[in-house]
């Protein structure tokens, strides 16, 4: 199973709706995930498969980490357009 974290900069609406999101993207392609959303200094400290935010703050990530970048919060399709092969390629790596 996938840990996924989606992250803005306050960790209370944009990456919620971003987290909501990506549960239903997964779930669609069965792909098994846990999603969780926070702010960004919260997530510095966090563990996770993939961290998933806008290019922005993913340009302030360790480069260590495994961060997609994504064009939207809210717009599913664009969404999907930017992470799915990420996820599909995790998923297969867990298997």
């Amino acid at each position: 199973m996938l840990d996924i974290i989606t992250v803005c900069g306050n960790g209370i609406g944009s990456s919620l709706m971003l987290k909501m999101k990506i549960e239903e993207i997964c779930k669609e392609n069965g792909i098994p995930a846990t999603v969780q959303s926070c702010d960004f200094n919260a997530a510095l400290s966090q563990k996770c498969d993939l961290f998933v935010t806008v290019k922005e703050l993913a340009d302030q990530f360790p480069a260590d980490r495994k961060v997609a970048v994504i064009r939207s919060y809210i717009n599913k399709k664009k969404i999907q357009e930017d992470i799915l092969e990420i996820l599909k390629e995790l998923n297969n790596q867990e298997k």
